[in-house]
């Protein structure tokens, strides 16, 4: 993980979980801190909204939009979106995020697929825990999305399932 990402990410697990801000970092970065290497676009962070009041006096200085109701062809939630020191993070809620499947159109309830397997406490180093989604998880609702960095993860996230090594 390249500097900027990794100061990012330290800082903002360390202002969640110094607010007892339960919280769950998805997507490339949690594949990332599995071990599979590719580059971190952003830092993708779902949360309840309702812990968005306790944040944003916390995080002011770095919001680039929102809370705001994101909806386009393949999302449809309320998003924080900060800029840390150039890194995007994207801090989703997770009662309203809802996804598109490439499938078939549906619409998914992440939560629901977030439910079903336990997060994971990963060492940051620096006594700093994060938070992440069950690489099962990762890989369900990756199964949804196109493009091939999408599929760099479910190939990787597939193969640590198999072995269990993450």
């Amino acid at each position: 993980m390249n500097e900027k990402t990794s100061n990012a990410l330290t800082w903002i697990v360390g202002m969640l979980n110094g607010n007892n801000i339960p919280y769950r970092v998805g997507g490339g970065a949690a594949t990332f801190l599995y071990g599979s290497g590719r580059d971190v676009n952003d830092i993708d962070i779902s949360i309840s909204g309702e812990y968005f009041s306790t944040l944003i006096p916390l995080v002011k200085e770095y919001i680039t939009a929102g809370p705001n109701q994101k909806k386009n062809k393949k999302w449809d939630c309320v998003t924080l979106s900060l800029t840390y020191h150039g890194q995007e993070i994207d801090l989703t809620d997770v009662n309203t995020l809802l996804m598109k499947s490439s499938f078939d159109d549906t619409w998914i309830k992440n939560k629901e697929i977030y439910e079903k397997w336990p997060d994971i406490k990963k060492d940051l180093g620096n006594n700093i825990l994060v938070t992440l989604m069950h690489p099962k998880v990762l890989l369900e609702y990756k199964q949804h999305l196109n493009g091939e960095h999408q599929k760099f993860d479910r190939d990787y996230l597939e193969k640590i399932i198999r072995t269990g090594s993450y």
